[in-house]
């Protein structure tokens, strides 16, 4: 539950959403009224430091795919897989097909499993229950009451098989670590691979069953479907993705393909060459970066064509791509583009925020569809091929993936011994920090005017705003002592503080 905390100070007034709510990692939220009453300035902070590149120097460079995936217990295998592909590049490895192809598989089964996740979790109670109803019902549990216990029962099945999965793959269902310099750390059986094919095939169903549940509590919602196009939720920003050799999505691997608000292509480039493209920005009120694009230059927190701002979120990834690399998902992403822009083509961007959610359902059914074809492939199984050995000296590599919520870069400097004497993480929601921050200053100007009453309600929809990224600040951020101080206030139900208990 939000509960604002208000104070005046001369002609401003201060509105306070600490902490935010349905994220992963820890956020607020400062709004200032001006004098009349309206939106003179809002900030989103991010209070943590983040200090993984430091603790990363020094250690030896094999070491970080199985380091990195602890900085996020939503996403580890984003980083265990950025991480890898990393040091493939650092000793220069060219990967044999089936460790590529266990790779990739094991992503995309891990990729629809966390989209599931958000979608019913941290953004359905939003649009399940009301963006206004009682706070004490807008949750998993609300949903789960409102659609009933099969669908919950269908989600648990997606999220419990889906760590199956990964201990297939890894040895255990969260934070694997089988992705190593050079491929994996073990081969797929014949019966595993039975089993994985089970799996996929079942999330298959699930993320076409999650597609009609956005059909019929979203786009069948006339009100729901007003606030998505006419809602304080627009932003015309420039989009990022990667994407195959013929421009369709990949999850795993490909260019990062970088298009204007209009759909023109800016630029398309290699991992290894993502700091020409790519710079970050500090500022003093945050520990998250603002990643930037270099050759338009940071001008500020606005959007349209003259601003370096981009976004790295699944509507991005489908702005970027001039088709789907599965049939059925094709067939969601024409729909969503004619939906939203007229044109089934994906040739006319869509910039509305809260659709982001209706991207990320298509691309779970791109990742099962993309699973499924991936478990048939017959050198899936193959004895020898999962790995090679590396040989070359050590030096500099860079890895990427489209990590659920963003493009995640890893970059790793060794010196001739692996040691690693430099690192650089950009992970995918510092790449949408600037826009984040942007949409939930537009959606508090559009909500809070002048005489208005200020609800949770009212509260509730600005923090949609941010929530439609799906923001990861604990892989983001993080505490560099392995604590953060903390304040814990107890409150009785008219909002008075009880007691509170503090740790530094």
């Amino acid at each position: 539950m939000t509960i604002p905390a208000t104070t005046s100070a001369g002609p401003t007034r201060r509105i306070s959403i600490d902490p935010i709510t349905r994220l992963e990692g820890h956020g607020k939220i400062d709004i200032f009224l001006d004098a009349d009453g309206e939106v003179a300035d809002c900030f989103f902070q991010v209070p943590e430091l983040r200090g993984f590149e430091k603790f990363c120097e020094g250690r030896p460079v094999e070491e970080m795919p199985r380091i990195t995936p602890r900085i996020c217990g939503v996403c580890p295998e984003a980083h265990l897989m950025a991480s890898a592909k990393a040091c493939d590049a650092v000793y220069k490895i060219s990967l044999p097909l089936t460790a590529r192809l266990i790779r990739e598989l094991q992503y995309d089964i891990f990729y629809v499993t966390d989209h599931a996740t958000h979608f019913y979790a941290l953004a359905a109670p939003d649009f399940v229950m009301g963006p206004s109803s009682n706070p004490a019902e807008r949750n998993l549990i609300g949903v789960i009451r409102k659609l009933g216990v099969g669908v919950g029962q269908q989600v648990i099945q997606a999220r419990k098989w889906g760590h199956e999965a990964a201990a297939i793959f890894g040895g255990r269902p969260v934070n694997p670590e089988n992705a190593i310099p050079g491929g994996v750390s073990k081969p797929i059986t014949a019966s595993e691979r039975d089993r994985l094919e089970e799996i996929a095939r079942y999330l298959l169903e699930f993320s076409k069953f999650t597609l009609k549940v956005l059909h019929d509590l979203v786009l069948a919602n006339a009100e729901y479907v007003d606030l998505i196009l006419h809602g304080p939720y627009y932003h015309e920003t420039y989009s990022m993705g990667l994407v195959d050799d013929k421009n369709r999505t990949n999850f795993y691997d490909g260019k990062v393909r970088v298009v204007d608000p209009e759909g023109h292509e800016l630029c398309k480039y290699a991992p290894r060459d993502y700091a020409k493209y790519i710079a970050e920005r500090v500022e003093p009120w945050s520990y998250l970066k603002f990643p930037y694009l270099t050759q338009v230059g940071w001008k500020g927190f606005v959007d349209g064509k003259q601003s370096g701002v981009y976004r790295a979120t699944p509507q991005a990834r489908l702005n970027v791509a001039d088709a789907m690399s599965t049939p059925l998902a094709q067939e969601a992403y024409e729909e969503y583009f004619e939906t939203l822009t007229g044109d089934r083509s994906g040739h006319r961007m869509v910039h509305h925020t809260l659709a982001i959610h209706w991207a990320r359902v298509v691309e779970m059914v791109n990742a099962a569809e993309r699973a499924l074809e991936l478990v048939r492939h017959p050198e899936l199984t193959h004895p020898e091929n999962y790995r090679v050995i590396p040989h070359d000296t050590p030096t500099e590599g860079v890895g990427i993936v489209e990590a659920p919520r963003g493009t995640l870069v890893h970059h790793y400097v060794t010196d001739e011994n692996g040691i690693i004497r430099k690192a650089n993480l950009v992970v995918g929601t510092t790449n949408n920090h600037a826009a984040i921050c942007m949409s939930i200053k537009k959606a508090a100007q559009g909500l809070i005017r002048k005489g208005s009453d200020i609800t949770e309600g009212v509260l509730n929809m600005i923090e949609m705003s941010f929530r439609a990224y799906d923001p990861c600040f604990g892989c983001a951020t993080h505490s560099l002592p392995g604590q953060m101080p903390m304040v814990v206030r107890v409150r009785d139900c008219g909002g008075t503080v009880l007691s509170t208990t503090t740790r530094a």
